[in-house]
């Protein structure tokens, strides 16, 4: 049977419990204020303990007096009999205005009563009080032996005087209450203080805050690290890191984005000719030659679609990444016989050179793979007739290798670092291109944890070499 009623709300204590853990000041203060409530209750009880010591001490010292008075007052008479009187100050001396009840006694060292209750408890010890109960009251009681002049048998006489708890409690609740006072007064002004310290030392981060939200989403700059302190300086400058990354990210977007729209407006605009040139001629033959050139022209244009698609792919967090178990020589040898049409229809020798162990490497299957396709077909575009193309795959203890080189022009080296931009295209070169193989090339060696290095080929021509992880 539910009772929703009895059901603690929740929903509510989760919500006060969350904004006080989203809350750097509520956190801060929380703290201090806790520290010093758990120092102040062990400090509440050690008083407690202090204060009840001192009691027991003061209420010891007024028993004693007490019992002095009480055997001071003993004298045998003249027929040897012990005589004792009662002195007023003796019982009141107790009375502080508690209601508290004393009790005495008075015996010889024979254990014949000479005054006050047989029944009382007596300690085990002299001068030392102790903690009883006496009928139904807690006393407490101390014993004081002390010498009479002229009892026959032995000189002393026990007396033994007990006073219930009323003014000792009394003492030590006061005592314990000063302290609670000084130790509630110093809270207050500890947490007032706090509150003060925390609204001054959170104030750079306020500002650094109200700096931040009062940018415009077009602002980038960078902020002042010296508008907070010391320690929260590394997040201002992670902070102005992170915004120049995404300057250079929007940059290199508006840069692909200008270059991809001009890339793809002379290719249409030329397929958008030759269409027209094709549809208004009547002579066969230069139809078909118009018709010849517009398959070229769109071939060209699929290709740099699909290069475009293959590097927006390519990119970090544009498709959720796959751990694929790839043989990376098995890889190569469908890359070479997808493309060795083209190489024998250019009559360029196209191998392969592989260890005899697989070398396996995880990542993206497809992407790997097309960063091998992009690799072979540019270093087939830029290689003569009757060249030679080699791919070699081999393993370096926990790193996987694979370099791509051919005999063709090579590429200068002031110009290497450059042919990874995107659409970066060496000037006075022959074979058409889109200038995204490379591009494509280190966006999927970057994301399988690798690297890319190009260096001239033995006998001249390039040497790429890719370094990635090997399982």
């Amino acid at each position: 049977m539910r009772n929703d009623e009895a059901a603690p709300p929740k929903g509510l204590v989760s919500r006060a419990l969350g904004g006080v853990a989203s809350s750097l000041r509520a956190q801060l203060f929380a703290w201090v204020v806790l520290t010093l409530i758990g120092a102040i209750c062990i400090n509440l009880y050690l008083s407690f303990r202090s204060a009840d010591a001192t009691a027991d001490l003061v209420t010891d010292r007024t028993l004693l007096a007490s019992a002095r008075v009480i055997a001071e007052a003993t004298h045998v008479d003249g027929s040897g009999t012990v005589q004792i009187d009662i002195p007023p100050a003796a019982l009141e001396m107790f009375d502080t205005g508690y209601g508290d009840r004393v009790f005495y006694q008075v015996v010889t060292a024979w254990g014949s009563l000479i005054a006050g209750f047989p029944d009382l408890p007596r300690p085990k010890r002299d001068l030392i009080g102790e903690d009883m109960t006496f009928r139904t009251d807690g006393v407490r009681v101390l014993m004081l032996s002390h010498p009479v002049v002229g009892l026959d048998q032995d000189s002393t006489i026990s007396v033994a005087v007990a006073v219930t708890h009323n003014s000792q409690y009394a003492m030590r609740r006061r005592l314990w209450l000063s302290d609670f006072t000084k130790q509630l007064a110093l809270v207050l002004l500890a947490g007032l203080v706090t509150i003060i310290g925390l609204q001054r030392g959170l104030a750079p981060v306020l500002r650094l805050r109200d700096a931040v939200r009062e940018r415009g989403r077009q602002r980038l700059d960078p902020l002042d690290p010296h508008m907070v302190q010391n320690e929260l300086r590394p997040l201002v400058h992670a902070l102005n890191d992170h915004m120049e990354r995404v300057q250079n990210q929007m940059a290199a977007q508006r840069r692909f984005v200008s270059n991809a729209a001009h890339q793809l407006r002379t290719p249409l605009a030329l397929i958008s000719t030759q269409a027209s040139f094709a549809a208004r001629e009547t002579d066969n033959n230069r139809r078909d030659e118009a018709l010849t050139a517009l398959r070229s022209s769109t071939r060209q244009v699929t290709r740099l679609a699909s290069q475009l698609l293959t590097l927006s792919r390519a990119e970090p967090g544009s498709r959720r990444p796959r751990n694929d178990t790839i043989d990376l020589a098995e890889t190569a040898r469908r890359v070479l016989e997808t493309l060795a049409e083209e190489a024998l229809r250019r009559n360029i020798d196209l191998g392969l050179e592989a260890d005899e162990t697989a070398v396996h490497i995880e990542g993206d299957g497809t992407m790997l793979r097309e960063m091998l396709v992009n690799l072979v077909d540019n270093a087939l575009r830029y290689t003569q007739a009757g060249g030679r193309v080699t791919v070699g795959v081999g393993r370096d203890g926990d790193t996987a290798l694979l370099w791509v080189e051919d005999n063709g022009p090579g590429i200068p080296e002031a110009e290497r670092a450059q042919v990874f931009e995107r659409f970066y295209r060496i000037m006075g070169t022959e074979p058409e291109g889109s200038g995204l193989g490379l591009a494509i090339v280190r966006e999927v060696v970057d994301g399988a944890g690798g690297s890319v290095m190009l260096d001239e080929a033995i006998g001249g021509g390039l040497l790429v070499r890719v370094r990635l992880p090997a399982v």
